[in-house]
């Protein structure tokens, strides 16, 4: 019986997804559990986590700027001090029997002062390279749940189990036939022509300059009328200038304009991917864990901005596989459009990739995870 729980960390939906479906699956076992959230004020989890039916507390938390002359640098000792006061006042208030951490701010102060009280803790590390955070904590931590391979660099062996990536209900109900949403309930959703192949194109929650830039120079370089429709995920931060670019580019090329749709953060990923025929993303770890279980056609494109050029190294658990592309970012805003229309004309490649994506899915991590909760517990 597991009772009360409290899990940390956020920052991004690549932080704040798998720890929600780990709260899913405990709950989905456990319907009398507490569960309750402990993130960092100001960021994306402090919204996010309560939409999906959860409580959350915030630390004052952040991280180090690169700059090591950043202003906002001075402000961190005091930072990590207070935070490291309130975790403990959040342990103390809610006594939980397990503290599980997804990476991000926030969860570094909850699960130090949680080993320090002995009570049990475990991470789940979505990347083929871990943050910062999740290697701090790498030896205080009792079990580390891996979403890639290779990760005993980094953490105690007998501590690391291979679980791959949780995904949540709506996203695995795609690996089910009878479950799974129809292409034109999908379609319909995002106002798209069901007659047309849709590529979704994604650059994360945050968004991705080039992958933007990608898409505009698709549509401006295309011919009059697209030949397939577009869902363009552009990302919270560069919704607005990139809704106010595809109005202005409407008004002299409308037929062109209609076949795509773009927002800044999408909810139901679900439908977006029951829309697609072809999808090209950023190779965030759970995008490559969600990719894999809905099995369509994949160009990925790894974020150059990130810690050991991990993106590229989770990009390559598929494409070593035959079950993705890859681009390069410095290729992506000429390359894309090609790739695009090429994998569309190639109907055997396509087929190919679908199957390599179907063996290269791991949709029983949430339940892994959770049983690996309850050994700690024992």
């Amino acid at each position: 019986m597991i009772r009360r729980v409290l899990i940390s960390g956020g920052g991004s939906g690549g932080h704040i997804l798998p720890a929600l479906a780990i709260a899913d699956e405990i709950v989905r076992r456990y319907p009398k559990v507490q569960i309750r959230f402990v993130g960092a004020k100001g960021r994306m989890e402090m919204e996010k986590v309560p939409q999906a039916g959860y409580e959350i507390e915030g630390l004052w938390i952040s991280g180090l700027q690169r700059s090591l002359i950043n202003l906002q640098n001075i402000s961190f000792p005091f930072k990590v001090i207070h935070s490291l006061i309130k975790a403990g006042a959040i342990l103390n208030k809610y006594k939980p029997e397990v503290v599980i951490g997804v990476g991000g701010y926030a969860s570094g102060p909850l699960l130090y002062r949680a080993s320090r009280k002995g009570i049990p803790t475990l991470i789940q590390e979505q990347n083929s390279f871990p943050g910062i955070t999740n290697r701090i904590l790498a030896r205080r931590v009792n079990k580390v749940c891996a979403g890639f391979p290779g990760l005993s660099k980094w953490f105690p062996k007998d501590r690391i189990v291979e679980t791959g990536n949780p995904l949540r209900e709506g996203v695995l109900k795609l690996a089910d036939s009878t479950t799974s949403p129809s292409k034109s309930v999908a379609t319909s959703h995002f106002n798209l022509n069901t007659s047309k192949p849709v590529v979704f194109i994604m650059g994360g929650s945050l968004g991705a300059l080039s992958m933007n830039m990608a898409v505009r120079h698709l549509l401006e370089s295309s011919n009059k009328e697209l030949m397939y429709s577009v869902i363009w995920q552009c990302g919270s931060r560069y919704f607005e200038e990139n809704s106010k670019w595809l109005e202005e580019f409407s008004k002299k090329n409308s037929e062109k304009a209609k076949c795509v749709t773009c927002l800044g953060f999408i909810d139901r990923m679900d439908l977006a991917y029951a829309a697609s025929d072809l999808i090209a993303s950023r190779a965030g770890a759970m995008s490559i864990s969600e990719l894999a279980l809905v099995a369509k056609p994949t160009l990925l494109i790894p974020s150059p901005n990130v810690a050991e050029d991990h993106q590229t190294k989770n990009a390559k658990s598929l494409v070593d596989r035959g079950a993705a592309i890859l681009i390069k970012d410095c290729d992506v805003v000429e390359g894309l459009k090609n790739q695009i229309e090429k994998l569309l004309k190639d109907k055997t490649t396509r087929q190919e990739m679908e199957l390599n994506l179907k063996k290269a899915a791991r949709p029983n991590a949430s339940y892994q995870i959770v049983d690996e909760i309850e050994k700690l517990l024992r």
